[in-house]
Formats: structure tokens, sequence, C-alpha cells
């Protein structure tokens, strides 16, 4: 469920990344900011396909952003995310889809300033 009980950002996932990296900074900004960068274009895809009442082709920019969501510990949108492709993989769109979808939006903001004050409060270390 992408309910208020999962986090925007699992900083939990993020120090794991870290840590995984040696605590490589300029990597882990490089990755979250590339992530960043991405998320409007899958967020774009997602919203045509959910327009155009078109289930498979909101399969694969869901996937993508599920996916990169939860590399970075961006978990709330990741849960959404995977709604989303959930809701593609059944062919129909129902008419919840359009609430999923604009939670995705509202929730790329929240998780773009939540990776910003992870990342300012990160690069302090």
């Amino acid at each position: 469920m992408s309910g208020p009980d999962i986090p925007i950002v699992d900083e939990g996932a993020l120090n794991e990344l870290m840590e995984g990296t040696g605590d490589d900074i300029g990597f882990v900004r490089e990755l979250i900011e590339t992530y960043l960068a991405d998320t409007p274009a899958q967020l774009e895809a997602m919203t045509a396909a959910v327009e155009g009442d078109d289930a498979a082709a909101l399969v694969r920019p869901a996937h993508t952003l599920k996916s990169s969501s939860a590399t970075v510990g961006a978990s709330r949108l990741s849960s959404v995310a995977r709604e989303l492709e959930m809701a593609g993989r059944t062919g129909t769109l129902e008419p919840g889809v359009r609430a999923s979808l604009d939670a995705a939006h509202e929730l790329s903001q929240a998780t773009t300033d939540a990776l910003a004050a992870w990342l300012e409060k990160a690069s302090g270390r």
C-alpha cells in the first residue's frame, strides 16, 4: 500500500547505498540527480498512457519509476508506481488509476525535496 505508513524517502536505504559505494557521496549524488532528471519523463509517459486509456503503455514507465525509486530509497513513490504498473498489467485501466497517477505527481515533488534534504545532510558527513 502507498499510504503514509511508507516513508517518502527511506533513509536506511540511502545509508545502505552510501555504504555500498564506500561512502562515495559524489556517486550517490550523481545517481540521485539522474533519478530526479529522469522522473519527469516517466511521469509524462504514464500520464499519456492513462489519458490515452492505454494500459500496455503504462507498464514500462511505471516499472522503470518503481525500480529507480526503490534504488534511491523513494519508497512511497516506488509503491505508487508499483500500483500503476500492476494496473497496466491488467489490460484495462480502472477509474482509480487516475488517483494513483495524481499521487505519483504529488509525491514526485515531496520526494525531490526529501532527497535534496538527505543529500545536504549526507554531504556534511
